[in-house]
């Protein structure tokens, strides 16, 4: 049977002329079979699209092509069958809702920290691990520890952090959620309201799940996906890594 592989990825920078980005998008994912979901906004780009592992290489490769993309980071899992099935080039407001005036992801945001160098700082215990997807994702699995939110959608973030972090309490905090995208904002909020040392897992889960093997791994349980699969194992992220970075290279 032949494996799907699904690529997960975003981008804050200042995007112009979408319309015609979203085009050329729709034609390369028509003429490749890729589904899945790409969302396009001034402040950038959101995606997660599926297919074969060829039809994903030439994807990728066009959009590092592109010198606003050139360092777009990847994170890649698999499936049996598509997580999708239709396709949808977006155009939204936000890649990522949030409402938060004034924050800008592509500009300042917390220090990305590697999954390689994440267990030493989250075994701090000055510091405030912060789980900041949402309840129905935290109960199948996070970081032992963590804090969860209490979020039915991200953008409950905001309330959180104004009614339960404290800048003169919370020196230290450490953030993590699925692909990366969602520790932006939450941690260019953070800055913005005062807090100063603020930490993000850089790639976030899928990221760290693709790069650290079990007997290393801080992480309990299984990770949420926004696709078909819904709930997947460890082994799904980090046995695709392996082989979908090997054929790029």
């Amino acid at each position: 049977m032949s494996l799907y592989t699904v690529a997960a990825f975003y981008k804050f920078i200042k995007l112009t002329n979408t319309s015609a980005l979203q085009k050329t998008l729709q034609d390369i994912c028509a003429d490749r079979e890729i589904m899945g979901t790409i969302l396009l906004a001034e402040e950038g780009l959101n995606g997660t699209i599926s297919g074969q592992t060829e039809s994903i290489q030439a994807m990728i490769a066009f959009l590092r092509s592109d010198s606003r993309f050139s360092d777009l980071d990847v994170k890649y899992s698999s499936a049996e069958s598509s997580p999708f099935h239709k396709t949808k080039i977006v155009i939204k407001p936000e890649i990522i809702a949030f409402t938060a005036p004034g924050i800008d992801p592509g500009e300042k945001t917390g220090v990305h920290v590697t999954p390689s160098e994440w267990n030493d700082l989250i075994s701090d215990p000055e510091v405030l691990l912060l789980d900041t997807r949402n309840d129905y994702e935290i109960e199948h699995g996070t970081f032992k520890g963590a804090i969860n939110p209490h979020t039915g959608k991200f953008s409950d973030f905001k309330d959180f952090a104004q009614k339960q972090l404290d800048p003169k309490q919370h020196k230290k905090i450490a953030m993590f959620c699925t692909g990366g995208i969602r520790c932006e904002k939450a941690s260019a909020y953070l800055l913005q309201q005062g807090f100063e040392n603020i930490y993000q897992l850089q790639g976030g889960i899928l990221k760290y799940l693709e790069q650290i093997e079990e007997p290393d791994s801080l992480w309990e349980g299984k990770c949420f996906i926004f696709d078909d699969r819904l709930i997947v194992e460890p082994e799904a992220i980090n046995t695709t890594e392996s082989y979908s970075l090997k054929q790029e290279k």
